[in-house]
């Protein structure tokens, strides 16, 4: 009796990426094969997103071939909340399931390919950190889902509903066991990180025996202390952020910031019901940087919002300037089914926006270049993501897989990745470095 076989199209956003890891992992526990390919799969899940128009009809596709070329599909995700657009269009489907389903997903793939043969638990071995879709030496770790806020312009609220934090003694075990594993890089995840706890009512949890408050400062002071590159993903900036400044500042985590400030306007920040909006924002910026110097900020930001005019565009091109953003995605604003923001007057036409979006990434882009160029001489850790015939490529405290720059490390091809190396800066542009491996008496 052969084992059953699943294929998986894991889709969005790193959230996303970890629900799709506990799905597989529970698979994998339940005795099935994970496989690549359609022609291998006795079914096929795939993991959609929901958050725009635009990954919307990358699920659909992806429904679409899935059932093409295999037949028999399990839908799930944030798109799954859309069951009957997706029956409607793929009336195919087995089954439709919405965001973290997990237990739902898994009893869909165990009625539609019953396991013929028993899983034997000495034998259908499982590693202690799960299965992961990441390389072996990062992994995402997500500390809570849903979110407390109802921001106009999004849906994830009504997706995966409200703040809910993980036990804080839990989210250090799997932390610790993805360490043990290998991992050198943990990229902290949720939807509202800097919210962690609030839900709890920050009660104290326990970890290998010793009090923990289920908060942000005391998870980074946890992570901090088990020797990776720990680095923060959706913070919100709120007031209690200052508070994890000094431990970047000390080389606890990575002094890197990843702050979806989405505009630069009152007003319009106003709008978009975004927390923390009134913070004095620029003045913080300043002190975060002359405690942390090295610190990197990462952000996004919407353009043609609703009611957004030239002045208002103006003032969040005069943010990027002022707050110096290393690293910064733009949207044009997209009208998604059930956001509030869509019945909001003076919508901005389709050739502004366009317009608007292109002096944002040109701004952006002079910005990123100058900072970039300021590190050309310096020393830098460069983890090591990938080594082919022409040398290594990797990453620097200041860049997020996928998202961010790369490091260049021509003609390095005996690294291998996972690797942390010192090197030193001899290039830049406008997103990427260029460096050599440091000589050890630099």
């Amino acid at each position: 009796m052969s084992q059953k076989k699943v294929g998986f199209i894991s889709l969005g956003c790193p959230k996303a990426l970890v629900d799709s890891e506990r799905i597989l992992t529970q698979l994998r526990t339940d005795g099935y094969d994970i496989v690549p390919t359609y022609d291998d799969a006795d079914i096929v899940v795939v993991n959609t997103c929901g958050f725009i128009d635009d990954a919307k009809r990358e699920s659909l596709e992806a429904i679409g071939e899935a059932l093409q070329e295999n037949g028999k599909v399990i839908v799930t995700g944030c798109m799954g909340n859309e069951a009957d657009k997706i029956r409607a269009i793929h009336p195919g489907v087995l089954s439709v399931t919405g965001a973290h389903a997990y237990e739902e997903v898994v009893s869909a793939v165990h009625q539609f390919v019953p396991q013929s043969k028993p899983h034997n638990p000495l034998i259908d071995l499982v590693p202690p950190q799960g299965i992961k879709l990441t390389p072996r030496h990062y992994a995402y770790l997500k500390i809570s889902e849903g979110c407390n806020h109802r921001c106009t312009f999004c849906i994830i609220p009504s997706l995966r509903g409200d703040l809910v934090s993980r036990p804080i003694g839990d989210v250090m075990d799997e932390a610790e066991k993805l360490v043990k594993a290998g991992v050198q890089e943990l990229l902290v995840i949720s939807q509202d990180t800097s919210a962690y706890g609030v839900d709890l009512k920050y009660r104290t949890g326990f970890w290998q025996g010793r009090p923990m408050k289920t908060n942000m400062k005391e998870l980074c002071e946890g992570l901090g202390n088990l020797g990776v590159w720990v680095r923060l993903h959706y913070v919100y900036p709120y007031p209690h952020v200052d508070d994890i400044i000094p431990l970047m500042a000390d080389g606890k985590i990575l002094p890197y910031l990843d702050i979806p400030f989405q505009h630069g306007s009152p007003r319009i920040l106003k709008a978009m019901k975004r927390p923390a909006h009134a913070e004095n924002t620029l003045e913080r910026i300043k002190k975060w940087r002359s405690i942390c110097p090295d610190l990197t900020l990462r952000s996004t930001f919407i353009v043609g919002f609703p009611g957004e005019t030239e002045d208002d565009f103006q003032q969040l091109l005069d943010f990027l300037e002022e707050a110096q953003i290393d690293r910064a995605g733009c949207f044009k604003y997209s009208a998604v089914d059930g956001a509030t923001a869509n019945a909001l007057e003076n919508h901005v036409p389709e050739e502004v926006k366009q317009e608007r979006f292109e002096r944002f990434m040109e701004v952006q882009a002079r910005i990123s270049a100058e900072r970039l160029q300021k590190k050309i001489g310096r020393t830098i850790e460069v983890v090591i993501d990938e080594v082919d015939e022409e040398g290594a490529i990797g990453r620097s405290h200041a860049d997020a897989p996928e998202i961010d720059g790369l490091v260049y490390l021509n003609g390095e091809t005996e690294l291998e990745p996972g690797d942390v190396v010192t090197a030193k800066v001899f290039q830049a542009d406008e997103h990427d470095l260029w460096a050599e491996l440091a000589n050890p008496e630099d």
